[in-house]
């Protein structure tokens, strides 16, 4: 496991200890990134099942200028930290240990919004839509922003939630993407070209 691209191209990263968490793929980082920058030019994301961070690391490497990594596995955050320190991200980066919910909760009274949020819980705890609920309705995603959930590829996740409108999937064997942004107007969809 590596980053990919960007300032820490080809920097190998550390994977949780045991088999609780599930990396997503090089193969399949790639491809997500390919499709949604493949470089960002500043922004703040928000990797909310980090596992090792490896999701929001990557986007670190490839411009995102500040990253909040929450898990509640206790050696997953050792992880996300050892792997942060390794790319000298450390400063540009939060690392909470908590539940999803609570942590959007927390995030919600901080009152910030972000413009990459990556959602890749564990498969048997499907919760992605509830998750889609939260943020729709507290504004978490910055207009031009974009969510990319990783599930099982046997799991059809809505067109619609809220405001937040499927964009694309893509299918990689037994896993699946699915990307979501806000509901835009066709003048805005016009200005919305950092996606294409």
């Amino acid at each position: 496991m590596r980053v990919v691209s960007g300032k820490c191209k080809g920097r190998p990263l550390k994977a949780v200890p045991g088999s609780g968490t599930r990396p997503t793929t090089d193969k399949v980082k790639e491809s997500i990134f390919n499709i949604i920058g493949p470089y960002f030019d500043g922004g703040t994301a928000l990797d909310l099942f980090a596992g090792s961070g490896g999701l929001g690391i990557e986007a670190l490497s490839r411009g995102i200028e500040q990253a909040i990594f929450v898990d509640r596995e206790h050696k997953a955050i050792q992880t996300v930290k050892a792997n942060l320190e390794a790319c000298h991200f450390s400063a540009q980066a939060e690392v909470y240990k908590n539940d999803a919910e609570r942590a959007l909760k927390a995030i919600i009274k901080r009152d910030l919004s972000f413009r990459l949020i990556l959602l890749d819980p564990p498969y048997k705890l499907q919760k992605i839509v509830d998750l889609l609920e939260m943020i729709h309705s507290n504004g978490l995603l910055e207009d031009n922003g974009l969510i990319v959930c990783e599930h099982s590829s046997e799991t059809i996740l809505p067109d619609r939630v809220g405001s937040l409108v499927k964009w694309k999937q893509e299918t990689y064997g037994i896993i699946a993407v699915t990307f979501f942004q806000r509901e835009h107007s066709q003048n805005e969809q016009e200005e919305f070209r950092w996606l294409k």
